[in-house]
């Protein structure tokens, strides 16, 4: 990538070289045929499983403000929208573990001022996203994107080793949350609270069984080419499709103690349909964000600033990470204008009530990856 900070430079050189290969990334992916069925099944179970659990971290610290409803919509409309037109393919775009911490701070920040509160917390965040997105095109615009060239690997990977912690940290948390009383369910008569005890320990360990158990037989799949025993068919088939089978197993294991433990054993993820009249407010909330006061709209500048250094850090090290020098990539990278089409992204999903998407860790160097083994002429998307 060339540096450059005169304005639009870098923006309209992405553009110039990316717009030679828009149809190549298009008919190379259909004339892949069923070979690209196994890195999408692949990718889509790797995005979605972090995002369901990041919309129900998010329904807790959100007072169920946010569901996990709203946070695949978000990775669901980003993740199309960067797809079509988004410069660089590979990358892979979602609700990440730092947008939830960030949302978090935001709503314990909202929900103790009267001015502001429960009511108005999505307008606010609305403004948040306006201000983000307007520091995004800014950046963009100028050609901040060049300083990526400075990073070296180690910077990269120091920050995916970040987001992994965060990840473990989250898995870890929702494991321990397992063998304790739901808030909704923490009151009651003491007969009610004893016999929610009975069967704390059997949920948590049925949780350990369910979670230990997709992550290894998961890890394992991977490696399937490599084992000894099987067919060549059979071994390539694993190893294409062993993660979402391993999820279908598993979830289909979760449903066999039926007659044999107390009802609601393992606990089940809520989800409510995103166009009841509880959740069709969020879809609205562009109608009421001139009702917040004109203090916390110049305000929320603030918690802005500190989204769009994240954002730009994290997506453009997400890119740099899919474009790592050993998948010998032969067409041109697109920071200046992905991080603007990000910009375009996270307005929509303030202005709409959904927690923005950017590019994730580990997902994006995943996609590449397991586009890599399809064949070798696939990694020059």
């Amino acid at each position: 990538m060339e540096e450059t900070f005169v304005p639009f430079r870098g923006i309209k050189n992405d553009l110039k070289a990316r717009i030679l290969c828009y149809k190549q990334d298009w008919t190379s992916g259909f004339q892949s045929g069923f070979r690209i069925l196994a890195p999408t099944t692949y990718i889509f179970f790797a995005s979605a499983i972090p995002v369901i659990s990041f919309g129900e971290q998010l329904e807790r610290n959100t007072d169920g403000t946010l569901t996990a409803v709203h946070s695949l919509a978000s990775t669901a409309i980003c993740g199309i929208i960067h797809s079509v037109f988004g410069g660089q393919p590979l990358l892979i775009v979602g609700v990440a573990e730092p947008t939830v911490l960030m949302y978090t701070f935001m709503y314990n920040f909202a929900k103790d001022r009267k001015d502001l509160g429960h009511k108005l917390f999505l307008p606010w965040t609305g403004w948040v996203c306006v201000w983000t997105a307007l520091l995004l095109f800014l950046l963009s615009i100028l050609g901040a994107c060049s300083i990526i060239n400075r990073f070296t690997r180690v910077a990269g990977e120091l920050f995916g080793l970040l987001i992994a912690m965060l990840f473990m940290q989250q898995a870890i948390k929702g494991l321990v949350e397992e063998f304790g009383v739901p808030k909704n369910q923490s009151e009651g008569s003491t007969n009610q609270i004893a016999l929610q005890s009975s069967w704390l320990f059997g949920n948590g360990m049925f949780a350990l069984v369910l979670s230990f158990g997709l992550l290894f037989t998961g890890l394992q799949s991977r490696k399937a080419r490599s084992w000894r025993y099987g067919t060549g068919w059979l071994r390539g088939l694993i190893a294409d499709y062993g993660v979402p089978i391993m999820v279908l197993v598993w979830t289909s294991v979760s449903y066999i103690p039926v007659n044999k433990v107390p009802r609601g054993v393992p606990r089940r993820l809520f989800s409510p349909n995103p166009w009841s009249p509880g959740a069709y407010s969020n879809w609205t909330v562009i109608k009421e964000m001139l009702d917040v006061p004109i203090l916390y709209i110049i305000g929320a500048f603030i918690p802005a600033t500190m989204i769009a250094v994240l954002y730009y850090f994290d997506h453009n090290v997400s890119s740099q990470l899919a474009q790592q020098e050993e998948f010998n990539l032969r067409k041109p990278p697109s920071y200046h204008y992905d991080l603007l089409i990000l910009g375009i992204m996270t307005i929509l999903c303030g202005l709409i009530g959904i927690p923005p998407s950017n590019g994730v860790i580990p997902q994006s160097p995943m996609h590449t990856k397991s586009l890599a083994t399809l064949k070798h002429q696939v990694c020059q998307l």
